[in-house]
């Protein structure tokens, strides 16, 4: 169980705060809610029912920074998760994503950029939907790097290169 003022990583919303945990009544039956905040969009809310598996399972601690740049030192070692086929690739990528293992979601990104890269070497486009699995995955990963480390967005990716850049 959580608790009020928790951090959490939820689903493709990102880094959220468990803003309050509350129950309403509706007919018979009194449900219990975490009401959730993303702590990058607050003019959205997220109530998500406590006895709801499928939703609570979206929930996720977030990293510490030690595991963060343990996910980052992991990645030149990460294997290709290339699809061929676009229908089970779709399947594969969104799969990943509600999952949320993050090191998996790693993957994919970086099986993406690699894809990417390739394609505009040979003259060729992304695919679309490749490149709203890319900025989904992105957005989940970034968003909590940024939190936990207490940076900004965009400087996620320049302490990503230098954590890899220190390893080498």
């Amino acid at each position: 169980m959580y608790h009020v003022n928790e951090i959490v990583l939820y689903g493709n919303e990102g880094v959220c705060k468990i803003e309050d945990i509350m129950t309403r009544q509706f007919a018979d039956k009194t449900v219990e809610y975490y009401v959730l905040k993303p702590v990058y969009s607050q003019s959205s809310t997220i109530y998500v029912p406590t006895d709801n598996d499928e939703l609570t399972e979206k929930m996720k601690r977030i990293m510490t920074s030690q595991e963060i740049v343990e996910l980052i030192e992991s990645m030149p070692d990460a294997d290709s998760i290339w699809v061929d086929n676009d229908n089970l690739r779709k399947e594969k990528y969104k799969s990943i994503l509600k999952n949320g293992d993050r090191k998996e979601i790693m993957q994919l990104i970086c099986t993406l950029y690699l894809h990417q890269q390739k394609l505009k070497d040979e003259g060729k486009k992304f695919h679309a939907a490749d490149d709203k699995f890319f900025k989904d995955a992105e957005k989940i990963l970034y968003d909590e790097f940024a939190y936990v480390l207490g940076i900004n967005q965009e400087d996620v990716i320049p302490f990503i290169s230098k954590v890899i850049e220190e390893k080498v």
